[in-house]
């Protein structure tokens, strides 16, 4: 029976390797999605039964979603299918096409999502009492699946509220992008919305999200987040949790990763640092970082350990290619607990 689900968009991502997207010839294609890949990674690494809640135009690159989706093991019984017109009219499967950087060339993606499936999805569509009514024990969802319509801001709403009347954990990673919110309120639109929806959140992931007046507002040195987290814990008073990852890029290829949460009991805790950290595909390390703090308390691990998990899986993550995680538990145990890499025979 599934234990965790998450609720947001999956697309398919074009990757070009090596290369850049305007010369490329040909592609790889992953799966993923700002909330999937939490609960890809909560399956695929850590062994949770996992489901996504979404909606596909029913086509051939839907059913290929599908087909990419049951492969990374997460229930796909909870997506909605449109019945589709042949051209997008109405509904279409989102795209992302992304290049992975090199040195001082950075990542870049270019997303192709406009009046997709899952972006018309109304309050009401879905029967939460009913998603809810089983052994789930998370619920996850974020900005980028608030961020795609009018709608969906509500149903991320109603969602959550229902998680809540079941007695489901519930966390919300504010995830902001500039361009789902050009022409919709901009960056003041999606901080109404992310306040609006981490008020639902026990546990909230990539906090200093919400720090400031508006997303990416400010840019903060290590010795500022204490009091940046302190701030939305005072706008968030129902919140258990806070957590962020802490990054800086000298280049493309090498990054700084750390990560810190609070909560009312530990108060701040600082998680593994990892100086010049190699990196292949920094793309879903956030998401990685979520899955396993998730993992780390659901299985009633500590905070200070969940962190370590979190801070682990996303360093993993970035070390392989596409959104979804390739890391195995036993690797993710060995480097929160202050391992390295090493030949294996």
């Amino acid at each position: 029976m599934t234990e965790v689900i998450a609720l947001g968009e999956v697309m398919l991502r074009f990757d070009p390797g090596e290369g850049r997207i305007r010369t490329a010839r040909s592609f790889q294609v992953w799966e993923g999605g700002g909330e999937y890949n939490v609960v890809r990674s909560l399956r695929r690494c850590f062994g949770l039964r996992t489901a996504v809640v979404t909606a596909l135009a029913d086509n051939a690159v839907g059913r290929l979603v599908e087909d990419l989706i049951l492969q990374g093991g997460v229930d796909t019984s909870l997506i909605r299918w449109v019945p589709d017109d042949g051209i997008g009219r109405h509904a279409r499967n989102g795209l992302n096409f992304v290049e992975r950087g090199y040195g001082i060339r950075g990542a870049l993606g270019v997303s192709d999502r406009a009046n997709t499936a899952v972006s018309h999805l109304r309050k009401g569509d879905v029967d939460w009492d009913a998603v809810f009514s089983g052994p789930v024990r998370w619920f996850h969802t974020g900005g980028v699946f608030a961020g795609l319509s009018d709608t969906t801001v509500d149903v991320a709403d109603e969602a959550m509220a229902a998680a809540r009347r079941h007695g489901v954990t519930v966390s919300y990673d504010p995830n902001y992008r500039p361009s789902l919110w050009t022409g919709r309120g901009g960056a003041d639109g999606a901080r109404e919305a992310d306040l609006r929806l981490a008020r639902h959140a026990d546990v909230v992931v990539g906090a200093l999200g919400l720090a400031g007046s508006r997303p990416g507002a400010c840019r903060l040195t290590a010795d500022e987040v204490p009091d940046a987290l302190a701030e939305v814990a005072g706008l968030l008073p129902g919140v258990s949790v806070l957590a962020t990852t802490l990054r800086e890029v000298p280049s493309a290829g090498v990054n700084d990763w750390s990560a810190v949460a609070w909560s009312p009991g530990t108060g701040l805790v600082a998680g593994p640092h990892m100086p010049g950290l190699h990196v292949l595909d920094r793309i879903g390390s956030g998401d990685g970082f979520a899955a396993g703090l998730v993992y780390g308390l659901l299985t009633g691990a500590g905070l200070e350990q969940a962190l370590a998990y979190g801070t682990a899986h996303g360093a993993l993550v970035m070390t392989t290619p596409g959104d979804v995680s390739m890391a195995t538990l036993a690797e993710v145990e060995a480097l929160a607990a202050g391992g390295s890499a090493h030949v294996r025979r």
